[in-house]
């Protein structure tokens, strides 16, 4: 498996371990107070929407010449970052 692959990989186990973390946050939501709940769900909401950049710079990867790779990589890592950074404030959030 070529490092492309391996990477492509690893982002894609990453988006999936973050929908099922953004599904979690929308079930509590539905399971709290009229205030929380509508607070969750905005954070759910921009979390997603964040998630959908990441999975769209992936595609991007996959379909990228080896030329262009590199700087598929770099955008999807600022896209990973940015998301990964949203999670942590959400967790941090709604424990």
């Amino acid at each position: 498996m070529s490092d492309r692959e391996a990477y492509e990989q690893k982002l894609q186990a990453k988006l999936d371990e973050w929908q099922a973390e953004i599904d979690k946050l929308r079930a509590r939501a539905k399971g709290a107070e009229a205030d929380a709940r509508i607070d969750r769900e905005k954070e759910a909401a921009r979390l997603e929407a964040r998630r959908e950049e990441v999975r769209q710079k992936l595609q991007e990867m996959r379909e990228a010449s080896d030329d262009a790779w590199e700087d598929v990589k770099a955008g999807a890592e600022r896209a990973w970052d940015s998301l990964s950074e949203s999670f942590e404030k959400a967790r941090s959030r709604f424990k």
